[in-house]
């Protein structure tokens, strides 16, 4: 993929230079000289790195934004993130755009514009609530819109109001898919025959708003 990125701070030259190891192509726009000099020297000679301000189209378009399939606005500031997230949707049609939201208060506003918003304070958050739930039910991964997960739920040892019952025969909410289960060392498919066992771990397909009336299903808490 070709990616440009918009900020030239310590999450743009990190997040560069992972995605360059990956393969990828990258482009970074950086309106400080000084910053310019120290990504230019540390950076592969491989990275273009553009001197401007990444919400101006003429520094966009010398970045290649008009061949780019991702655009990551990551500077400190909110509203530079949104214009330049904007103004490489609607001038260069950049197919997928992402912004550092410093400010988790603003998420909305750039999901709203169809922009995938990352607020770290909003995913330690996440974290923290997820660490205080392990053994009950820990959210793997949200998919991209937001509204659908992959989580995991650990059966009890006792009292496994589901074991030796076949997952066919389970009263689990709309919208919920057991994929597959951890026994010991080993992974099993699930299928409508597969029995559970105690202490085995659940991987399911959710949408979020039924992840915990998929716990009580599973686990009769």
């Amino acid at each position: 993929m070709y990616i440009v990125i918009n900020g030239g701070g310590k999450v743009a030259s990190y997040l560069a230079r992972t995605l360059i190891d990956s393969g990828h192509d990258v482009a970074l726009i950086e309106k400080r000289e000084d910053v310019v000099d120290k990504l230019s020297a540390e950076l592969p000679s491989r990275t273009l790195i553009i001197l401007g301000d990444g919400c101006d189209a003429t520094y966009q378009e010398d970045a290649g934004m008009a061949r780019a399939d991702v655009f990551a606005a990551v500077t400190g500031d909110d509203d530079d993130n949104l214009v330049a997230c904007q103004l490489a949707r609607v001038a260069f049609g950049v197919p997928r755009a992402v912004a550092r939201v410093n400010n988790p208060k603003n998420e909305h506003i750039f999901n709203a514009l169809g922009i995938e918003a990352i607020s770290s304070t909003t995913i330690i958050s996440r974290m923290i609530e997820e660490e205080a739930t392990i053994g009950d039910i820990r959210t793997l991964t949200q998919l991209r819109k937001g509204n659908m997960a992959i989580v995991e739920i650990e059966l009890p040892i006792d009292r496994c109001v589901v074991c030796d019952k076949e997952v066919a025969s389970l009263n689990l909410p709309g919208d919920c898919i057991l994929v597959a289960l951890v026994r010991g060392e080993e992974v099993v498919t699930v299928h409508g025959d597969t029995k559970l066992q105690p202490g085995d771990v659940i991987i399911a397909f959710t949408n979020v708003i039924h992840e915990r009336a998929l716990k009580k299903a599973l686990t009769g808490s």
